[in-house]
C-alpha cells in the first residue's frame, strides 16, 4: 500500500493544471488520485479531456490518461478520495474564493496557485524559501472556516517571483524604495504562439491586474504576524509596470532599488549567492539546490538560456550596477509556469508536509 499523499488537481485540464500532472507523475511525496475540471470535461478520460489542448512539449504520462475527469464542484467525493488538492481553476473571483472554502471545509487543505484569496489576513501567501513562518495563522484560518484539518494556502504572482526573491536576500540593508519593470512570456496568460499570432512581433503594455499585485504582494510576504493576521510590509515602496513579450516561457524584470543602508556590490552578489531557505536546508525534492545565481556575463540572464536553471525552479540575476536615481540596478528572471506557478505550487506542498501541516486523512 502506497505511504504517499493522496492529492487532487481541480483545473486539471489547464496550462497550470498540466504543469502540475508533469511533476507530479513519479513525486516521492504525492500520488494523483483525482483530476477536476469544468462541466465540459467531467466524465472524460483525461487523454480525451486534453486531447488537442495538451500545451506542453513533454508527453502526456501515462499513470493519468485512464482517470476520468471529475467535475470541480463534486467537493464531497474528491474530498472523501484525497488527501489535499491544487487548485488551478479560470473561474471569477468569486467562484473561487467560494469553491475553496468548500474544499477547506471539507477538510481538504488547499494550496491555490489563485489570486482570489491572496490578500485575506489569515490566508498565507508562500514562497517557501521567503515566508514560510506565515504558516502560522493557519490555526486561525481554520477556526474562521470552522475546519479541523483543511484550510487554504496561496501562492504569489507568476510576475514576483524573480525580483521579490532577489530582494529578500537584501533586507538587511533596508531597501526603501522599488522600480520594477517585468517583461511576462506568454504561458503567464495560459497561451502559445499557435493560439496568439497577434503577439508576434509585437509588445503588449498591458496585463490586466499585474502591475497591482506586482507593488501590493510583495509587501504581504515581508509581512509579520500579529494577533494571529498577517500584517502588510510598510516598505519598500514599489512601483511596478508590466509588459507581455513574445516569449514562450520565462518572466524576466528589470529592478533598481535603494537602501536605507547601501551595501556594496559585493555585499550583494555574495547575499544572492549565499541565500538558502527551508526547503534547501531541508533538500525537499523539488527545491533548487541554489535558490539564487548571479551571472557576471552582461548578457545574461536570457530567457532562452536560463529560465529551465535547476529544473525552472532557480532564479538567475545579472547586470547589477550603480544606478544615477536610485543605489543599484539589476536583472532577474524566473521560469514563470516552474518557479512561478506550478513547481512553487508543489515546493510549498511539500514544505507543508515536511512541516506536518499536510498528513493522510
Amino acid at each position: 500500500m502506497s505511504s504517499k499523499l493522496k492529492v487532487g488537481i481541480l483545473g486539471g485540464t489547464g496550462f497550470v493544471g498540466q504543469r502540475l500532472i508533469t511533476l507530479l507523475q513519479n513525486h516521492p511525496y504525492f500520488e494523483i488520485k483525482e483530476i477536476a475540471a469544468s462541466k465540459n470535461s467531467a466524465g472524460k478520460r483525461y487523454e480525451d479531456a486534453v486531447h488537442g489542448k495538451w500545451k506542453l512539449d513533454l508527453p502526456l504520462p501515462n499513470k493519468v490518461k485512464e482517470i476520468i475527469v471529475k467535475d470541480i464542484n463534486e467537493v464531497k467525493e474528491i474530498s472523501e478520495s484525497v488527501d489535499f488538492v491544487f487548485c488551478a481553476v479560470n473561474m471569477d473571483t468569486e467562484d473561487i474564493i467560494k469553491l475553496e472554502e468548500a474544499y477547506a471545509k471539507a477538510n481538504t487543505p488547499v494550496i491555490s496557485n489563485n489570486s482570489a484569496n491572496r490578500m485575506f489576513d489569515d490566508i498565507p501567501m508562500i514562497i517557501p524559501e521567503i515566508n514560510s513562518n506565515h504558516f502560522e495563522v493557519i490555526k486561525a484560518q481554520q477556526k474562521r472556516l470552522g475546519t479541523t484539518k483543511g484550510f487554504i494556502v496561496t501562492k504569489p504572482n507568476c510576475s514576483i517571483q524573480s525580483y521579490v526573491p532577489a530582494i529578500s536576500a537584501l533586507l538587511k540593508y533596508k531597501p526603501t524604495k522599488i522600480i520594477v519593470s517585468t517583461y511576462q512570456a506568454i504561458s503567464g496568460s495560459g497561451k502559445l504562439f499557435s493560439d496568439w499570432p497577434e503577439i508576434l512581433d509585437n509588445v503588449i503594455p498591458y496585463i490586466g491586474g499585474e502591475e497591482e499585485k506586482s507593488e501590493k504582494e510583495p509587501l504581504k510576504i515581508w509581512g509579520n504576524i500579529k494577533d494571529d493576521k498577517i500584517n502588510l510590509a510598510t516598505s519598500p515602496i514599489i512601483s511596478a509596470q508590466c509588459v507581455r513579450v513574445p516569449v514562450s516561457d520565462g518572466h524576466l524584470a528589470t529592478v533598481s532599488v535603494s537602501f536605507e543602508e547601501k551595501p556594496t556590490k559585493d555585499d550583494i552578489i555574495k547575499s544572492w549567492n549565499d541565500f538558502k531557505g527551508k526547503p534547501q536546508l531541508l533538500s525537499l525534492p523539488t527545491a533548487p539546490k541554489q535558490l539564487l545565481t548571479y551571472f557576471e556575463e552582461a548578457d545574461r540572464p536570457q530567457t532562452n538560456l536560463d529560465r529551465d536553471m535547476y529544473n525552472g525552479m532557480g532564479i538567475t540575476l545579472g547586470r547589477l550596477r550603480e544606478d544615477p536615481l536610485f543605489h543599484y540596478k539589476f536583472v532577474c528572471l524566473s521560469h514563470n509556469t516552474l518557479r512561478g506557478a506550478a513547481g512553487g505550487a508543489v515546493l510549498t506542498a511539500e514544505l507543508l508536509k515536511e512541516e506536518g501541516y499536510l498528513t493522510s486523512k
